[in-house]
């Protein structure tokens, strides 16, 4: 590297290497790996587990006092209170993986107070790191990474993802998904969120959009895109989107477009909504997952007026915790 990274920042590539080597050496011998479902579609390997067992090693030995937020062991691990933590998936892209499909990585974040301060997302197949500290740009080794120039929606290259858990709202996926074709120059679906945010970062997408992910999915890629000088929401264009299983994504100009487009078919929680349905300030990380873990199945929203862009970074009273 050429560059003084941050020391945080190094523990953190050093354990996304680590764990790349695990899952590198799985993938000559995919036969042998024993592999378990979370649910239907949704895989857990021993590679997952192997993975993210030395990057809490990693990050815990250098760093005791902070927490991790895991997509396999979730908070079992490190403090409970710390300001900082560490927001982790240790193969985002099983499915792509125990199909010999070379399409997933490691992505590791570190939030200090709710907000992403150093990401790493690490691309073994290619042996690609894609990386970020807050106010010191977005890298692809040692390349300065930069958000496409394009302006038009329909110039775009569009990257998203599909649902496939039991419960995800298919037929409201399907219209947005329809509409933002008819708009764009392309839709890509490789399978890795975490990849995908990175691409947008490096101008390879213009722009991006899913629904159904988690917190581990898409921190580390949210601090590598506005690094970027991309900008990355929740549907409606706010900057709350960690835990609302909603995000768009993309340059500035081809972002405002397709939240335009998206808006109306928004889910997320508004922090003056009654309380049944809000996840307030005070719950843990899980807890505010869990807020917003039911399938919806309502119609999309009648289209809105203009939509007030707010950049990623912006402070917000109402951000959920980590």
């Amino acid at each position: 590297m050429s560059q003084a990274l941050h020391p945080m920042l190094n523990i953190a590539i050093k354990a996304a290497r680590t764990a790349g080597a695990i899952i590198n050496r799985a993938s000559l011998d995919l036969d042998l790996l024993k592999i378990n479902t979370k649910g239907p579609n949704d895989f857990v390997s021993e590679v997952d587990q192997a993975a993210e067992q030395a990057i809490i090693e990693t990050l815990l030995t250098a760093y005791p006092g902070h927490g991790i937020l895991a997509e396999e062991s979730g908070r079992s691990h490190g403090a409970k209170d710390s300001d900082y933590v560490w927001i982790i998936d240790p193969l985002d892209g099983t499915t792509n993986f125990l199909h010999g499909f070379p399409v997933y990585a490691v992505s590791i974040a570190l939030a200090f107070r709710g907000q992403v301060q150093q990401a790493v997302v690490y691309d073994p197949t290619r042996n690609d790191l894609f990386y970020a500290s807050k106010g010191r740009g977005a890298f692809l080794n040692d390349k300065r990474l930069r958000a496409s120039k394009r302006t038009r929606l329909s110039d775009a290259l569009i990257g998203t993802g599909f649902p496939f858990r039991k419960g995800d709202n298919f037929k409201r996926y399907v219209q947005m998904f329809e509409e933002v074709m008819q708009h764009c120059a392309g839709l890509r679906r490789p399978g890795a969120a975490a990849l995908d945010l990175c691409y947008v970062a490096a101008g390879y997408y213009d722009g991006f959009f899913e629904t159904g992910l988690n917190p581990w999915d898409i921190a580390a890629g949210s601090l590598i895109i506005t690094e970027a000088g991309g900008l990355i929401g929740n549907f409606t264009g706010e900057a709350d989107y960690l835990y609302q299983r909603e995000v768009v994504a993309g340059n500035p100009k081809v972002y405002a477009q397709l939240v335009q487009i998206l808006a109306p078919y928004t889910r997320a929680i508004k922090a003056d909504e009654p309380a049944a349905a809000a996840a307030p300030a005070a719950l843990m990380p899980e807890q505010a997952l869990a807020a917003t873990a039911a399938p919806a199945t309502a119609e999309p929203a009648k289209k809105k007026g203009p939509v007030r862009i707010r950049k990623a970074d912006a402070t917000r009273d109402d951000d959920a915790p980590l």
